[in-house]
């Protein structure tokens, strides 16, 4: 059986840390905590569940893939180096026996960069933001484009790539596991949970932030890729900017009916969007709802791009969007 060594990011998790933690126990050969500047007590938690403790230097921006980088670097300095390494989130905890089944997996394949599989919201009923974090995790098995960041990953791999670009500040697992195809490595999600999420997320604000994270990854990492998240930022482009400003200009042109364009738009991909859901078999009313949440996203994804493309023209550091 190849050595696993797992990689547990956070930065202020509290109980999510410490229930992540529990579920690493035995799991893999040696548990590494790396923590971006928590102000809790997450280090503490992770030294008294007998975890490796890399602290990130405050003086460079925290992100989740440098953090990542700096737990493989510390596990592949091992000796023996591990065949494999189990990356996870702090807010994220293994479901038992997930390694050794993803082991088995990835060895039966030397073709294979990474596995991944199902992600389960802990708390699904808390709020529909939780449910549609639940919707969203929820993908075919089989192969694939690309994986959140929990993930087994081979060394080799890892290695051959460079690891995760510390700059990306959001998907940056997107961006890692473009890099992998394109040096013609193939990634699979089996069918089994892997982990179980707390989003946490009851707020409307929080979910704003989300989508605005998101589309900054989308216009992060489609600079640094054109050919990945095209639909993504065509959808953001046309539903958040050019429905509404053609709908005004038609408006002051013509007439002021013309105004009516935007919401006949919207109401066009909030229809597109609920059946896509109800065919995932998402409740009518909880569909509905998403479907709406799914529409009004583009706004902040809009957002979260040209935050992006100024920071890039401006030279400006990418600083995390958090929005726990």
């Amino acid at each position: 059986m190849s050595v696993v060594d797992l990689i547990l990011i956070g930065r202020n998790e509290g109980a999510r840390l410490r229930a992540a933690l529990d579920a690493a126990q035995g799991e893999a050969r040696r548990v590494i905590y790396v923590d971006s500047g928590s102000t809790d007590d997450s280090v503490a938690a992770a030294h008294a569940a007998g975890a490796e403790v890399v602290i990130l230097d405050a003086k460079t921006p925290f992100t989740a893939a440098r953090a990542r980088n700096a737990g493989a670097r510390r596990a592949l300095a091992q000796q023996p180096p591990p065949d494999h390494l189990q990356f996870i989130d702090g807010d994220c905890a293994l479901v038992p026996g997930w390694i050794a089944v993803a082991t088995a997996h990835l060895d039966a394949d030397p073709s294979l960069a990474l596995v991944t599989g199902w992600r389960r919201e802990r708390h699904p009923g808390a709020s529909l933001l939780n449910r549609l974090c639940d919707w969203e995790w929820q993908r075919p098995a089989g192969e694939i484009a690309a994986c959140g960041g929990d993930m087994l990953v081979r060394a080799e791999a890892f290695r051959a790539v460079g690891g995760f670009d510390a700059t990306v500040i959001a998907a940056e697992d997107d961006e890692f596991c473009t890099r992998l195809r394109k040096a013609g490595w193939r990634l699979e999600r089996i069918a089994r949970d892997m982990t179980y999420h707390d989003a946490a997320m009851t707020r409307f604000g929080q979910w704003w932030r989300r989508a605005e994270r998101t589309g900054h990854g989308f216009a992060q990492v489609g600079h640094l890729h054109p050919d990945y998240f095209v639909t993504e930022r065509r959808r953001a482009l046309v539903y958040a900017l050019a429905v509404p400003l053609v709908a005004l200009v038609l408006a002051m042109a013509l007439h002021p009916a013309a105004l009516l364009i935007a919401p006949f738009a919207w109401a066009w991909n909030w229809r597109g969007s609920t059946r896509a859901l109800l065919r995932d078999g998402v409740p009518p009313g909880d569909a509905r709802a998403m479907g709406a949440l799914l529409v009004l996203s583009k706004g902040p994804n809009l957002i979260g791009m040209a935050r992006f493309h100024l920071r890039r023209l401006t030279r400006a550091d990418m600083r995390l969007i958090e929005y726990k």
